[in-house]
């Protein structure tokens, strides 16, 4: 029976990539499924009308794929553009949603694309598990009402998104099954026709008429969008290499950056001092994300950490390894979706012209015809002695600090990749400082609260600090999968 490794945030998508290994698919034919199936699964976090990317290892090589999101190519008069606030608890977020919320999508062209330049299975044989999923039903799950409850005012803002995600006038509660036949359709052809279906195909055409009165997008950003290979952003620490999302993503340049900044196993306070100091660089910089890594930034930043104190999205990953050594992560968002649907499609697009952390320059401030700088960063991590992690996260702007502390804590401190997901965590936002508390060493929490006076306890692990799915491979071959339990980690193995 064949070896593997699935890591992601809910047990239906990690079904999905474990049908298709046993049916004999490589790791990316098992992403793909596992990802297809999310959208059913998992769809306040990933969509059919998002974006994405994916990085694949093998062997020695390592190569991204951006499938992000791309801005339309014209401005236009978007009437329907409206505040929304998504609660979690110890902390609020502002969206906007609305037909005038919605970028080009990459998410139908960009699995396509990894399929047909990595995948061993018949594209069509992919969907099959996604098509169960939407036409059949998911049960809520406890996590995923949680998640409804949180984004309540985007699940209810049209009478067509709440026939998919209400019963009468309540959201569905945990058990219930939830259903999208018309998704499954077009899942089913899709299986078919490729992304033809949702560039210039019947669902795109449907996309491109719900925005045409109040919206920019149009069908011709959804013909003209390609999903594009890069070449990885390569660093080294303690021994290791990591291989992380480029230019002109974000996330990965904020975690070298703060990688850098962070000394070998830091303590909470350090970290968090180094996170503070990545956020006010990129406000500096204006997300420029080559100038954010120029040595004599890096160089400033780390003098300044030396001398002065610092005062005080829906996104979800999948991780995939299989037994010829071949390892993929993907990460997908659908923003928190735009609360209306496609007509006909059971689809609801993204909404990622409405995130403050892609538009920081202020609504409608994004320029045309670009990809937006997406937080976003699956990696890779190898060793010199063959070891390999794939891992990722989601959690909108909390992403690149999930990532580095977890990064640290594998690599500084050799934990085992299960432990080094479960430790308490903390994120640093303009002057602001989260942080759990449960598992925090009360020394830890003193020096953090003399660094950060308003810092602020959370007193449970939360969603809130991202959600961090992980596959390792050691070097005789033995593999390790964790789920991050903030997201609802599911982890399969096969050994």
């Amino acid at each position: 029976m064949p070896g593997f490794a699935i890591a992601c945030g809910h047990r239906r998508t990690a079904a999905a990539a474990e049908e298709i290994l046993r049916d004999g698919g490589n790791a990316v034919d098992a992403a793909v499924a596992a990802a297809l199936t999310a959208m059913a699964a998992e769809p306040v976090l990933a969509g059919f009308f998002g974006g994405g990317f994916a990085v694949v290892a093998e062997d020695r090589k390592t190569r991204f794929l951006d499938f992000f999101v791309q801005t339309p190519r014209q401005k236009a008069d978007a009437s329907d553009f409206r505040a929304v606030h998504a609660d979690f608890g110890a902390a609020t977020q502002e969206f906007h949603i609305g037909a005038g919320a919605i970028a080009a999508p990459g998410a139908a062209p960009g699995l396509a694309e990894l399929h047909a330049r990595y995948g061993g299975m018949p594209f069509r044989d992919l969907t099959r598990p996604a098509v169960e999923a939407a036409r059949f039903g998911v049960e809520i799950t406890p996590y995923q009402a949680q998640l409804a409850q949180i984004v309540a005012p985007i699940l209810t803002a049209s009478p067509e998104i709440r026939a998919l995600t209400c019963d009468e006038k309540e959201l569905l509660p945990v058990g219930a099954l939830q259903k999208n036949t018309d998704f499954a359709d077009v899942l089913e052809v899709y299986g078919h026709e490729g992304p033809r279906l949702a560039t210039e195909g019947e669902v795109g055409r449907a996309l491109a008429e719900l925005t045409r009165a109040d919206g920019h997008l149009t069908i011709r950003d959804l013909r003209n969008y390609r999903p594009f290979w890069r070449e990885p952003l390569a660093r080294a620490r303690g021994g290791a290499k990591l291989y992380l999302n480029p230019a002109p993503s974000l996330g990965g340049t904020l975690i070298a950056l703060a990688l850098e900044l962070t000394p070998p196993a830091a303590r909470p306070r350090e970290t968090a001092r180094a996170f503070a100091a990545t956020a006010r660089a990129r406000l500096e910089t204006g997300d420029d994300a080559r100038r954010l890594l120029s040595p004599d930034l890096i160089a400033a930043l780390t003098a300044t950490l030396a001398d002065h104190p610092v005062a005080a999205r829906g996104t979800t990953h999948i991780s995939v390894m299989d037994e010829a050594g071949l390892g993929v992560a993907v990460t997908l968002s659908n923003g928190e979706g735009c609360g209306r649907i496609a007509p006909g499609t059971g689809i609801q697009p993204n909404n990622m012209l409405g995130e403050e952390d892609l538009v920081p320059g202020g609504w409608h401030s994004w320029a045309p015809n670009r990809r937006l700088a997406s937080m976003m960063c699956p990696l890779a991590l190898r060793w010199p002695d063959g070891r390999v992690a794939m891992l990722g996260s989601g959690g909108s702007n909390r992403i690149r600090t999930a990532l580095a502390q977890v990064l640290v804590h594998v690599i500084d401190r050799r934990l085992p990749l299960e432990e080094a997901i479960l430790l308490p965590r903390l994120h640093v936002e303009g002057e602001r400082l989260d942080f759990e508390e449960p598992g925090l060493a009360e020394e830890d929490r003193a020096l953090l609260l003399d660094a950060f006076p308003d810092a602020l306890g959370w007193e449970e692990r939360s969603m809130f600090f991202g959600g961090v799915h992980g596959a390792f491979r050691a070097e005789n071959g033995d593999m390790v999968a964790a789920g991050d339990p903030r997201r609802d980690g599911t982890a399969l193995l096969q050994r």
